[in-house]
């Protein structure tokens, strides 16, 4: 890798690091390639990315960021998952250590928060953004749901006891 290609890395790293709701540096010792894939191809489908960089360029590429405080956590062969979903990358990681132990999480930021490897757990225990969306929606359409109910209820009684006087009219 050239000077270039590192300066293009170390720029779109801390871009990445900037926007991103949650960071996540583990340890992949031991991981073979179709590991390492498996692991990308599950954050890609869940909104994050996971990136291998050397620990020089990632220390740079987190100076500026509101993250700077994990550069500590670069030593040895890392991994960073990222996502804007604060969710979206502690779980994947979580989630794929508990089936790899190669995987080891080292801990994390969300924003300026510094996370231990706890705190990434407490963190990918969470519901998503997306599911957290759902519920509300759901609170939110529960009581206009059951107000149309009510209100419908009287012209539904009124209805079935116009139908039985038909019926017992017709009978008689």
């Amino acid at each position: 890798m050239d000077r270039a290609e590192k300066a293009e890395l170390v720029s779109t790293l801390n871009a990445a690091f900037g926007q991103s709701g949650a960071i996540v540096v583990a340890q992949y010792n031991g991981l073979t390639v179709a590991e390492m894939q498996a692991f990308r191809q599950r954050a890609k489908a869940a909104g994050a990315t996971v990136k291998v960089a050397k620990n020089r360029l990632a220390k740079l590429a987190l100076q500026g960021t509101g993250a700077e405080h994990i550069a500590d956590l670069f030593t040895g062969p890392t991994v960073i998952a990222y996502s804007g979903d604060p969710v979206a990358a502690p779980k994947v990681a979580v989630d794929y250590a508990k089936g790899n132990d190669k995987l080891v999480i080292l801990g994390g930021a969300m924003g300026q928060t510094n996370l231990n490897t706890e705190g990434v757990q407490a963190l990918a225990s969470l519901p998503s953004l997306d599911e957290l969306r759902a519920r509300i929606v759901g609170v939110i359409q529960a009581p206009a749901a059951q107000l149309a109910r009510t209100v419908a209820a009287p012209a539904a009684s009124l209805a079935r006891v116009i139908g039985a006087y038909a019926k017992k009219d017709e009978a008689a």
